[in-house]
């Protein structure tokens, strides 16, 4: 009983048996590293779990919904102007701004969460608590994802000082279609077959979400903590990095109510707008991290985002729980 109630406050929180699970994964790969073989193994064996990923993504996700949510073009633009305008702008700012207190990969690190497509399951969990409109959620994390699996690499090569070591090729690009929107095509072609299992089943597309997820989270920081990434960032650094983001997020979070609110959205467009504008997604930008910094320093590149993905989902997590008290007691 007493354990069940502490799990119940923690997920109020928003820190759920899976963002538990990521914290323990970081501290694995802390203590228990891969290393040689057994790393380069991890890393083949991570590759296809993401492809596998966005394959299972595709294959539920309704091509239809897709097009019908084009019609709510307020949302729709909404979001990719929050996602791939209002973000990037502020990841310019954010990259000096951390580079005053942190290493400069850091810093390449906030500009790169600036880049990344908003997240899917996520947003779309927390619009439907909220009582938002979850239709347009969908369409608005789907379409943002797809886009950004050629515009992320595209905005970062764009934004990224020329010289500074962390250019993008096209056949980085190449391989980001490889391993995401190739599987996710695929997954449409086979919706046909694969669908109603998969609405019927709901554990095999979380397992291979969240297991991918942790798969690449524990290579990366191994890879960190082999050479030295915990030396390199200290509990002040990081703490200071931790303030970074929620004020990154704070500001983005304002500005998507204030934009809805300009564009007199109603309720349930404002709550869709904040949460696919205002998230970023982790499941996209850490393999598209592996390629694009392949040989770099990775693990202090993604933290950022790490951190960044852990704060959005406890803030969002209270934000939608106090949106859905209403609901519930009426």
């Amino acid at each position: 009983m007493i354990l069940a109630r502490l799990e119940t406050q923690l997920k109020r929180a928003g820190l759920d048996r899976y963002m538990m699970t990521l914290i323990l994964t970081v501290l694995m790969a802390t203590f228990l590293p891969a290393r040689g073989q057994f790393a380069d193994m991890l890393r083949d064996v991570t590759y296809w779990a993401v492809a596998l990923l966005f394959f299972l993504y595709g294959a539920k996700l309704s091509t239809a919904t897709i097009i019908s949510g084009f019609a709510n073009w307020k949302l729709q633009v909404g979001v990719l102007l929050c996602t791939f305008a209002v973000f990037p702008l502020l990841g310019l700012v954010m990259k000096p701004l951390s580079a005053m207190w942190l290493p400069a990969a850091v810093g390449v690190g906030f500009l790169y969460i600036g880049c990344m497509p908003s997240t899917v399951q996520s947003s779309i969990a927390f619009t439907s608590i909220s009582n938002g409109n979850v239709a347009g959620a969908v369409c608005a994390a789907s379409i943002s994802n797809l886009v950004g699996v050629v515009l992320s690499p595209l905005l970062f090569a764009m934004l990224i000082p020329q010289g500074a070591g962390y250019g993008v090729e096209a056949s980085a690009i190449w391989r980001i279609m490889q391993q995401i929107l190739l599987p996710f095509v695929l997954g449409q072609f086979c919706r046909p077959l694969l669908s109603g299992f998969l609405n019927r089943h709901k554990l095999p597309t979380m397992i291979v979400d969240r297991g991918s997820i942790l798969l690449i989270v524990y290579s990366a920081f191994s890879a960190g903590v082999v050479n030295g990434i915990w030396q390199i960032i200290s509990p002040q650094a990081l703490a200071m990095l931790i303030g970074l983001c929620i004020f990154y997020l704070g500001i983005v979070m304002t500005i998507t109510i204030t934009t809805a609110k300009v564009a007199r959205m109603n309720r349930a467009d404002l709550l869709a707008l904040f949460y696919c504008g205002s998230t970023k997604s982790l499941a996209t930008g850490l393999p598209m991290a592996g390629i694009l910094f392949a040989g770099q320093d990775i693990s202090l590149i993604v933290l950022p985002l790490m951190l960044f993905h852990l704060i959005q989902l406890v803030i969002c997590a209270l934000i939608s729980q106090r949106y859905a008290v209403p609901a519930v007691a009426g």
